[in-house]
């Protein structure tokens, strides 16, 4: 799933502007929030998908919520978000302490129901990843069934994370991993001991 790239580009925002459009509050028009919830692109830099709100690290133009995503909770309610995409972004995200569960964690708690988290990284084997100095959690095919209960490979008991479904998953040692994982409704059998 390629980032987007948006033709038009948005104008600088001065500290003022990007303080009131960090605030979910102010942005209850914003395009990325529809009536039915919210479509959050993490880790959006200058290159936020169309629709959607975008949330990173960095004040950036086109950036709607500046937030250190190490940092918990994540200032949208919960369960506000429809879709979400996280296009390059996993393997920025430190995996020590299980800070990349509780990552996952986050983006369950503010998700709806059934909604969908799309994501896009490099093969943690590949020389994508392993080139930049800033990669910190390499992934691979397998990651994804720790965080899926009802995976055939039974991954999940090992840490019993928030729930997801693996949808979709495509990938290449040599490039990148796609997964559409889906929310689902936590039940108390997923942490029952085995």
């Amino acid at each position: 799933m390629p980032r987007m790239m948006s033709s038009s580009r948005k104008p600088k925002m001065d500290s003022s502007q990007r303080r009131a459009r960090g605030s979910l509050d102010s942005r209850q028009q914003h395009a990325g929030m529809t009536g039915a919830g919210i479509q959050l692109d993490i880790g959006c830099g200058k290159e936020k998908q169309p629709g959607y709100v975008g949330m990173d690290r960095r004040a950036l133009p086109g950036v709607d919520v500046v937030h250190d995503w190490n940092v918990y909770p994540w200032p949208f309610p919960d369960e506000s978000v429809l879709r979400v995409v996280a296009s390059h972004v996993v393997e920025h995200v430190s995996p020590i302490d299980g800070n990349f569960i509780r990552w996952m964690d986050e983006i369950w708690r503010i998700c709806k129901p059934d909604a969908q988290l799309a994501i896009v990284t490099p093969h943690g084997l590949s020389v994508g990843y392993m080139a930049d100095p800033t990669h910190c959690n390499p992934c691979n095919e397998v990651t994804w069934c720790y965080f899926d209960p009802l995976d055939p490979r039974d991954a999940y008991k090992h840490y019993r994370p928030k729930p997801w479904a693996i949808r979709m998953l495509t990938w290449s040692p040599e490039a990148n991993i796609e997964v559409l994982l889906m929310k689902r409704r936590d039940d108390k059998s997923y942490h029952e001991p085995v």
